[in-house]
């Protein structure tokens, strides 16, 4: 039988994570035979590889696994891509899980919707005394609270149709860290597709440190100047300035104490300001490195 569903799950050292999230997907209570899960290990250096083999040994969903070496993120996407036999593949990143009904949720949506290319699951609450990672999760609960279409969305907890990330081309291999989804959002934007929302619910691991949630943006921010470099149109770049962000946490606070009651929100402008910093340092190095290819 074919099966409807693909989850794409790239991952790159994730030995602490990667079990969880397996077994979240074997737990699913959309028809196994509909699934099959393709997962791709970029190079990891720990025993993600190993741990990934041991558990997908107890389903019975039809998985295929792709060792790759150290090739990134755009290529390990497109390893799914090519490789997919489904209507819709439903990314999964190494380190989040997904609640039992999300694939489910997820198909449903996009069954119902067929002029959507791209519909992004909300962040399931995630209880934490640990500051850094409370802040991080109310920031996005606020975020999809808000429920913004057509904004461009990540890969994790989103589900791709299939036609069309493949009538754009698939994802830019020239991209090795963060930013492919970015810019592959944009491009199927771009191409008349609508991206959306769904009611699906996953978590994520969040970075437990100020210095690990520092390189993590920092990360991102690297990544994100070739997506906006190659569509200077994209979005609304203004926003990665840490003074915007300031602000946009101090009005963030607000609609947090509304959802939590808890005064610890107020710290989002700090928080945010700090996240913007790291992204536009991030930003700014990899124009930097990028000048000095061209000479």
């Amino acid at each position: 039988m074919k099966p409807i569903a693909t989850i794409g799950v790239c991952v790159r050292n994730c030995e602490a994570t990667i079990k969880e999230v397996i077994n979240s997907i074997i737990n699913q209570d959309f028809p196994h035979e509909l699934m099959e899960v393709i997962i791709v290990d970029d190079g990891s250096e720990d025993r993600t590889l190993s741990v990934i083999l041991g558990t997908i040994s107890a389903t019975n969903i039809q998985t295929k696994v792709f060792p790759i070496g150290r090739k990134g993120l755009g290529p390990a996407r497109n390893t799914v891509v090519d490789n997919s036999c489904g209507n819709y593949i439903i990314w999964v990143d190494g380190d989040m899980t997904i609640s039992k009904e999300f694939v489910k949720k997820q198909v449903e949506f996009m069954e119902k919707n067929p002029n959507v290319g791209i519909a992004q699951a909300k962040y399931g609450a995630v209880a934490s005394k640990n500051l850094v990672v409370y802040l991080e999760n109310v920031w996005w609960l606020v975020d999809d609270h808000k429920n913004k279409e057509n904004t461009l969305p990540g890969t994790g907890g989103s589900i791709y149709r299939i036609k069309a990330i493949r009538q754009v081309g698939g994802f830019d291999n020239q991209f090795t860290g963060a930013g492919e989804d970015i810019e592959a959002a944009y491009r199927i934007r771009a191409a008349g597709w609508l991206m959306s929302r769904t009611p699906a619910e996953f978590y994520e691991k969040r970075k437990t440190t100020w210095k690990a949630l520092w390189y993590e943006k920092v990360w991102k921010g690297y990544g994100l100047h070739r997506a906006f470099h190659e569509h200077c149109d994209m979005d609304r770049i203004y926003e990665m300035a840490p003074p915007i962000g300031f602000l946009a946490g101090l009005l963030r606070s607000f609609a947090a104490y509304k959802l939590t009651g808890q005064k610890r929100v107020f710290l989002l402008p700090l928080h945010s300001f700090f996240v913007k910093t790291a992204l536009c340092f991030g930003f700014m190095k990899s124009h930097i490195d990028s000048c000095g290819h061209l000479k």
